[in-house]
């Protein structure tokens, strides 16, 4: 084997998480696989991996073995890609590799995952792996180009691009609103039963508002008698009438166009959620995420019509 086919299969293996995984994804005995790992780690005279049938954690060499391989097989990739472009082929074509995204189960349902599909579709040499999950993960941990997040990373490692500008809306359904308790300020809001999305053990989420026009900002804490740890069962409470909501433009913004839920507050806004796609720092970004990343700002803004400033 090649040491670009060794970078190649230990690429593989760490993104895989296990041996098992690993001689699944490839069609391999699970004893092929270890005496690959093993033959590699005995040519480089270290060890590469703690491993079990079941888990793989690298070692530090590992990790630098994953790193600085993945980079040079980016670049040899990108190598190929342009020698075939200047041979007469055409860059959107020929753009082919392993191409791994991440993002959360609502946002990458309803909007990333078409959008990885229409780009499939343009670029048949592509292999794309879409994996959504309750939070964003660590691109590099787990092996992924991009990363589909709300607001821009702390992490000063990672690129971030935004894709799509986004606030948080306070509605509710008509037929609550003509009974509904009076709402001026959002200091009201304790007033109301408010449909919130419990994601930890918090007794009392803190919805933020920005006031239109000023720096003025307000927090509240609000409650309810229903609560739900997924959005989608928070807006369908709220479109039957049981309460307030805080949701985001992109997820309702069609029941506010058809009427189904009202906009609440005007004089009030939610702070912003803004989505970015973001990714590792490199010399040289592969062409494929370059052209991923462009589809995605290009694309997104039509997909959700833009919000009032």
């Amino acid at each position: 084997m090649s040491q670009v086919d060794d970078l190649a299969f230990f690429q593989h293996l760490a993104r895989a998480g296990s041996l098992t995984a690993t001689a699944r994804e490839l069609g391999l005995s699970l004893s092929a696989v270890s005496k690959r790992l093993k033959q590699l780690e005995a040519r480089l005279g270290v060890a590469l991996a703690h491993r079990t049938t079941r888990r793989l954690t690298l070692t530090a060499e590992g990790e630098l073995y994953l790193s600085r391989g993945s980079l040079l097989l980016d670049e040899l990739e990108d190598l190929e890609s342009a020698l075939l472009e200047a041979r007469g082929g055409s860059s959107q074509g020929q753009l082919s590799g392993r191409l791994r995204v991440n993002a959360t189960f609502g946002f990458g349902r309803r909007h990333v995952a078409p959008l990885l599909s229409a780009f499939c579709s343009e670029h048949t040499r592509l292999d794309a792996w879409l994996e959504l999950t309750n939070f964003p993960l660590n691109l590099g941990d787990h092996g992924f180009d991009i990363g589909i997040r709300v607001g821009e990373p702390p992490d000063s490692r990672l690129v971030a691009r935004r894709i799509l500008a986004n606030r948080r809306v306070l509605c509710a359904a008509p037929d609550y609103v003509a009974s509904m308790p009076r709402l001026d300020v959002p200091a009201d809001l304790a007033r109301h039963p408010c449909l919130v999305i419990r994601e930890n053990d918090s007794d009392f989420p803190l919805w933020r508002f920005e006031r239109r026009g000023s720096d003025e900002a307000q927090a509240v804490k609000v409650g309810g008698r229903l609560a739900s740890n997924d959005g989608e069962v928070i807006t369908r409470l709220a479109l039957d009438g049981h309460g307030v909501m805080l949701r985001s433009w992109w997820d309702i913004h069609d029941h506010l166009a058809s009427g189904a839920l009202v906009a609440l507050l005007p004089e009030w806004r939610g702070v912003r959620a803004d989505f970015y796609a973001v990714y590792e720092q490199r010399r040289q970004v592969p062409a494929r995420i370059r052209a991923f990343l462009d589809h995605l700002a290009g694309e997104m803004p039509g997909r959700v019509p833009t919000q009032e400033a």
